[in-house]
Order: structure tokens, then sequence, then C-alpha cells
């Protein structure tokens, strides 16, 4: 690589300039800053939305959920009757009710069900749509959850 000596009177002081140039380009240092990370962690708090407790309505409580989910697990059982189940939460006034509305299916080794729910709280009535697949015993992972279109 040839050098252009343009503008210096003489070679010493071209290469002290290009040296020190070398040496700040080095010189950065980088200062983590709370919220300014490309990466978002379960620590980092940014006062907007809320986790819901249950992907199947915001309005459930913890204890409505578990509630829930007990019925759900029911309903979708592939040994069950495939009739809905109730559920009610009389500390929260909340209940519903859980419908397969197809028969079991395979993804990926698991079994998955369609179903409807029918949700009742101090908040307002929804009806919902989605599918779950079993985990393992009773444990059921929901999803595609959405207002249900009749």
């Amino acid at each position: 690589m040839a050098l252009a000596w343009v503008g210096f009177k003489a070679p010493g002081r071209a290469a002290s300039a290009l040296l020190v140039a070398l040496q700040l380009c080095g010189c950065s240092v980088a200062i983590p800053l709370p919220g300014l990370s490309d990466k978002a962690s379960d620590e980092d708090v940014t006062g907007s939305i809320a986790k819901p407790v249950s992907p199947l309505s915001r309005r459930l409580d913890e204890e409505d959920w578990r509630r829930a989910k007990a019925a759900l697990a029911t309903a979708l059982d592939p040994q069950g009757s495939g009739a809905p189940v109730s559920w009610d939460n009389p500390a929260s006034k909340a209940k519903g009710s859980i419908a397969p509305v197809a028969l079991p299916y395979p993804v990926d080794g698991r079994v998955c069900r369609a179903f409807v729910a029918k949700i009742d709280t101090s908040k307002g009535h929804e009806d919902m749509q989605g599918a779950a697949c079993r985990i393992s015993g009773d444990d059921w992972d929901v999803n595609n959850v959405k207002p249900w279109t009749r």
C-alpha cells in the first residue's frame, strides 16, 4: 500500500499522524445501559403490558386458570366422552366451559385437539377457540387461541 504524503512536510509527521489515528481506532468502550440492549431479559421491567396468567384469556386470574386448565385436560382427553366440561371459581365468580370440536390429531408425536371455550368473568363474556397439545399427563400446551368466529 502506497501512502500519499500530500500536505505533509516530512514523512515523520505522516507516520506519527497515522500511528495516532490507528491507536484511536481501538479506543472504543462499550458501556451497557439498561433498556438499550438488543435483547430483552426477564429482569427488564418496561411497565407496559403485563404477561397474561392464562393463555386462554387475559380476564382469568391464577385460580380461574387453574380451574379452567383442569376442565381443559378433562375435555380434551382422547379417551374422554367429547362432551363439554364446566368449571367455576366461587371466589371470583368466574366460570366457563370447554368443549372439544374435533377428534384428536398427532403433531410431532404429541396428541393435539381443537376446542372452544366459553368464559364468563366480572369483566364480561368471551367465546374463544384454539388448540392444545398434550405435553404430559394432564398438562396441555394451549396455542392458537383467538375469539371464536361462528
